[in-house]
């Protein structure tokens, strides 16, 4: 225990030693991360300054791109540095931080996908309710509710997380400080943690699961009770689409989150970690929103005004 003071900074082992790789990599890392922020900025932007997106989907997308630029930005930007300077440490605080942002900010967006999903319910299977059930007030409180449960499930074990002793060694089998490789160098017996480490995923990414499943398979349902054939097309390309993200996401998290132990496998698990923290950020934007042809309306209306000016 007298030994804890010796940790200063952690080491992260990331992809690989090779230098040629490394460079690859953080021009690969560099590209996917300004797409990512470019197309959630644009969410961002077309759904504040057209009042015809003013509705509660594109609240809940507008939401959803502020979480996705924080999710990517807790882990790219340091990944990048490292790859680019060769500099693999990073220091117990920033380490703590990225672990805090990384798990509050993901788990947000798990009841942000499920508020999302129902949602979209509720506009497709009770159209003519749809205005008096999603309400301004109802999407704020679901918003805050997302926010308050994402902050509040995690709060606790990374409190308890952060009091523990780090006595060395302080190498993290991975490119972000991530849960599993994290607790593995405490000196302290973490099975208790871990247990509830386990439980907590099990609430947040099972409970919020059931409830986009359940509403994307009535959703589904009624879509096949659609009379006309290219309406009944579109509405299950757009939820075809949409399920696809969804369960790149979910499967991603469930495989690396849902198991009691982490303790082997984290070389693979860095392989699964590019779904949740580079893949689907960079397909969000594209699938959500910009394959809209409302949003792509709005789009070419603003692209329009500012061609003028």
């Amino acid at each position: 225990m007298m030994n804890s003071t010796v940790v200063r900074d952690f080491i992260l082992m990331g992809f690989t030693d090779d230098r040629k790789l490394q460079i690859l990599l953080f021009l690969l890392l560099m590209g996917t991360y300004l797409l990512t922020l470019s197309g959630n900025v644009v969410i961002i932007v077309i759904t504040l300054s057209d009042h015809r997106l003013n509705t509660p989907m594109y609240f809940f997308l507008r939401n959803f791109a502020l979480l996705e630029i924080g999710f990517t930005s807790a882990i790219i930007p340091k990944a990048m540095a490292n790859l680019a300077t060769g500099q693999i440490t990073i220091s117990i605080a920033g380490c703590f931080m990225q672990f805090f942002l990384y798990f509050v900010l993901g788990t947000t967006e798990f009841f942000l996908l499920a508020v999302m999903s129902f949602d979209r319910y509720v506009a497709i299977c009770h159209p003519l309710r749809y205005s008096t059930i999603m309400n301004n007030t109802i999407c704020s409180l679901l918003v805050g509710f997302s926010w308050a449960g994402g902050l509040l499930l995690i709060l606790g074990p990374a409190i308890a997380l952060f009091q523990m002793p780090f006595c060395g060694p302080n190498t993290i089998n991975h490119f972000f400080c991530d849960n599993g490789p994290l607790l593995k160098l405490a000196c302290l017996d973490t099975s208790l943690l871990e247990l509830m480490d386990f439980f907590i995923a099990i609430l947040s990414l099972v409970g919020s699961l059931v409830v986009t499943v359940v509403s994307y398979a009535n959703i589904i349902f009624n879509i096949t009770r659609i009379p006309l054939t290219q309406e009944r097309q579109k509405a299950i390309s757009t939820c075809s689409s949409h399920i696809i993200v969804v369960s790149l996401f979910y499967g991603s998290c469930i495989f690396m989150y849902l198991r009691p132990s982490q303790s082997e496998g984290f070389d693979f698990n860095k392989g699964v970690s590019i779904l949740n923290t580079m893949v689907t950020p960079l397909l969000n934007p594209f699938i959500y929103t910009l394959r809209n042809k409302q949003v792509q309306e709005v789009f070419r209306d603003i692209r329009k005004k500012v061609l003028k000016n």
